[in-house]
């Protein structure tokens, strides 16, 4: 099982929409894949049709005695479970202070769960905190999505220096351009910078209100749009993290 951070420490850079839509591809792929949507305003769960609900909410979750398993939920989607959000999650990083070994916690409860799905996927909330440092732990991949402009891209360079100072050194951090808008003389500068990155995946994901429709439809992009510009590039995204997570083509 490979776990998956969607992580960034701003906000409004399309964290969500990336989670939701690299989960259904990686379920069309075939693989057993699991959403675990860690944002307390549960927008992964609004799309996927969920009640953003978890019984006891992040405080039982993190029980050691808490599996799990009896908190998944399914979606329409074949081959995609998800693990709702629940508002309590706002408290995370108090409620993993009171836990032993805090930073391992996340990567405790998901450890049960690696003979029943191939990828998991964390849609985190946006910060620095406890609970990115449990996020972090439990990852194999730290997806980054990045508007090309600088403030988006001081704080990819914030989540690198994050990450190796939390002893990450072998973590997969793979920032992507995000939101992308060509039409701007800023973002095409940044996207000349962000080409010269080997760290940067080559998809590029296109502002586009197409995107924004997820909320209306509730549903991800390709459910009703899969010939969408922005649907074919979360399709190129899958491909490479598909490549660098489980070397296929």
């Amino acid at each position: 099982m490979r776990v998956v951070a969607v992580w960034s420490i701003k906000g409004g850079v399309g964290k969500t929409a990336a989670a939701v839509n690299l989960a259904f591809f990686a379920a069309a792929a075939g693989l057993r894949t699991l959403l675990w949507d860690l944002d307390p305003q549960g927008a992964a769960t609004f799309y996927y049709r969920v009640k953003a609900k978890v019984k006891g909410g992040g405080r039982r979750l993190l029980k050691r005695s808490a599996e799990l398993q009896l908190l998944v939920r399914g979606t329409d989607i074949e081959n995609l479970d998800l693990l709702p959000a629940d508002f309590s999650y706002r408290r995370l990083d108090l409620d993993l202070d009171a836990r032993k070994q805090p930073q391992r916690r996340l990567a405790l409860k998901l450890a049960p769960l690696a003979d029943e799905y191939d990828v998991v996927f964390l849609d985190c909330p946006p910060s620095v905190s406890l609970a990115s440092e449990s996020v972090l732990r439990a990852a194999d991949a730290l997806l980054v999505p990045v508007i090309p402009t600088t403030l988006s891209l001081r704080g990819l360079a914030q989540v690198r220096s994050f990450a190796t100072k939390r002893g990450r050194r072998d973590l997969l951090v793979l920032p992507f351009l995000s939101m992308v808008d060509r039409r701007k003389t800023m973002h095409r500068d940044a996207i000349g910078l962000c080409a010269a990155d080997e760290g940067f995946l080559r998809a590029a994901i296109p502002a586009a209100s197409i995107v924004e429709k997820m909320g209306v439809h509730r549903a991800p992009l390709p459910a009703y749009a899969p010939f969408s510009e922005p649907a074919r590039a979360f399709a190129a995204l899958w491909s490479e993290l598909d490549a660098r997570l489980f070397g296929r083509r």
